[in-house]
Parts: structure tokens; sequence; C-alpha cells
């Protein structure tokens, strides 16, 4: 059963899975049970990254899989992104499935010429005789003082690259099934995981499954506006609609679950149906996701709009380091409320 209901009190989410007899697991959780059986049943997958074996188990995703698998399949690396992508690559063209995983987004940079001339391009450039399987987990996020080098979310410049998927799952259900769906797909696939969201809990069922790559998904129906909101912000937009909600605004939420390829007619039936459209991101404003978004629909829907679309994204500056100045960098329910309101 697909489930695509999101919960932000925890006690109501507990609640309603003892209610319904369902399995909740935490985003974490459901990533590492993802890549356990994804190792159990194929021989042919194996894990990648600095600190993949660590006591922390990249932020718990990975805690204690080498044990079970050893260290030749769930392997740590040292600090040389570049080269070591060169070997993930050369090994999925070889007939292996790596998963190779970066801790944090911001040091993706380092590995471009890989991912962009060499796993993005190998299949077209050998006329559909090979293939990259590459997954390339990369974590954003906020926190800890993090700022301006280990902050980033980049996903909008990878979608400009013809040749490779972008996955952006915000539910610990969608985390297990793309996951298992991009190793499984036999093409290049950047999987963006936010940490805020890690400790979220949600049904996961226990027995393998996939989500299917390129569909989004409505989190709430609406009539009013429509907000497509991407990784946590899918959180943040079902706190403000339960806010506008009281304001007499139906927020229909769309999380489009993956930016490449992008379930565009979801995005445009609501919108056809709403009339009013913010797109709401984790990364800077300029150049981002929301801008392609807000695109597509201007060339398919604009009659259908009516008022301006709104974008409600990071400053187009770097990431500060002072907690006082991350509260008034980034965006969140309430800058949502503010956003919608404008529409009307």
């Amino acid at each position: 059963m697909p489930w695509t209901k999101v919960y932000i009190d925890k006690n109501e989410l507990k609640d309603t899975l003892a209610r319904e007899g369902l399995r909740g697991l935490s985003y974490r959780d459901a990533l590492k049970e993802a890549q356990e059986q994804l190792l159990r049943d194929d021989e042919s997958v194996f894990l990648l990254g600095e600190g993949v074996d660590d006591s922390g188990g990249i932020f718990g995703s990975t805690l204690g899989l080498w044990k079970e698998f050893g260290k030749d399949r769930v392997m740590d690396i040292p600090i040389a992104e570049n080269g070591l992508t060169g070997v993930a690559i050369g090994a999925a063209i070889a007939g292996m499935k790596p998963v190779f995983i970066h801790m944090r987004m911001d040091f993706l940079p380092m590995c471009m010429d890989q991912i962009i001339n060499h796993a993005a391009k190998w299949h077209y450039m050998t006329g559909g005789r090979v293939n990259v399987p590459l997954v390339i987990r990369s974590i954003i996020g906020r926190g800890w003082g993090s700022a301006a080098q280990h902050s980033q979310a980049l996903h909008a410049l990878f979608m400009h690259i013809p040749g490779l998927k972008i996955v952006v799952p915000s539910t610990p259900y969608d985390a297990k099934g793309l996951l298992i769906a991009s190793v499984r797909d036999g093409n290049p696939v950047m999987f963006i995981e936010h940490r805020w969201v890690y400790d979220y809990i949600g049904y996961v069922p226990e027995e393998t499954y996939t989500v299917p790559i390129g569909k989004g998904i409505v989190r709430r129906p609406g009539k009013d506006v429509t907000i497509v909101a991407i990784s946590l912000m899918v959180y943040e937009a079902i706190k403000a609609a339960k806010t506008l909600e009281k304001m007499d605004i139906d927020v229909e939420i769309i999380d489009p679950r993956t930016l490449n390829p992008l379930d565009e007619e979801l995005i445009i039936e609501s919108v056809k149906k709403t009339g009013r459209l913010v797109i709401a991101d984790v990364s800077c404003k300029t150049g981002g996701a929301g801008a392609e978004i807000a695109c597509r629909v201007a060339e398919s829907a604009f009659d259908y709009l009516k008022a301006p679309v709104k974008r409600v994204n990071f400053p187009d500056t770097p990431t500060p380091c002072s907690p006082s100045l991350e509260d008034a960098y980034y965006p969140d329910a309430e800058t949502l409320v503010e956003s919608v309101k404008g529409l009307f």
C-alpha cells in the first residue's frame, strides 16, 4: 500500500500506526533497512564512503552494516572524493552497483568532472551499450554552526545535467522505496537526503518495495493554493497548511519526490485547480529547482494563474554560522504562511 500520510505530531503518528497495526521507522532506519536488504539480495551491491563503518555510521544510516556484510562490501574510504568517484564509476561500468555515500553534499563539487562528464554520459556516448548503475547518496541540512561550507544544498546544479536522475525523498516510506528503486534503476542517480528529517517516523513496510522514480505525490489535497514542497519543506508546508486552514485557505501540497525526471503533469494539474502556486525549496533562490518548476508552470498553465508564482528559498548569500543568523536565514512554516497570504 503506498503511504501518502505525513504527521508532524509524533503522538498522533504513534496512535495512528498502533490503531492500524502498522510498523513505524525513522527516516535513518528506513535508509539502513533498504541498504541491508539490497546488500543481502544482490551481491553486486556495495557501499563506500567516508565513515560508513565508524561509530556514527553516517548519522546512523549505515550503522553496523559492515559487521554483517564485511568491509569489502561496506568500505570506508580516504578523503579523496574525486578519485573514489572514478573508482565507483568504473565498478558500475564493470557490472557492480555501488552506493557512494557523501556525508555532506558540499564536497560533491570535487567530483563534478567524474559525475558530469563520465557517469552522466557513458550510456549516451556508447549508444546504450554501457550503463552506469551508480547511486550517490548525499546529505544536506543545517545545524551545529555548519556554516557556509557544510550546509549547502546543490541539487539544482545537477538538474541541469542530462543523464542524471535527482531523487529527494522526504518521508521514511519514500526513503526506503526510492533508494531501492535507485539502485535497481541502472542509471546514475543523485539521492539527496536532508538530515533534519532523519528523526521523523513514518510507516515503512518490512518487505522490500520500490517507489517509482519520476512520480510525485499529493501530500494534502486542497483547492485554493498549491505548495510544491521539496524535501524538509514538506513538513513545513504541512504546518503552514494547518495555520492557513484557520484563515479559510485550503492548501494542496505536492511533494515531487524526484526533480529529474519531474512529475510536471501532477504539478500542472494542481495549479489548474487552485490557480496559485508557491514553491518551497531547501536551497538558494537564483537558478534553483523552484525556478525550473515556475517556468514549466508558466509554459503550460499560465492562463490558469490568478496570481504570480512565489518562491520560498534561502537568501542568495552563503550560509551564516551563528544560531541567530541561521534563524533569520532559513525559511519555515511561518514564511510559507506569509507567502501564501500574499497571493490573495
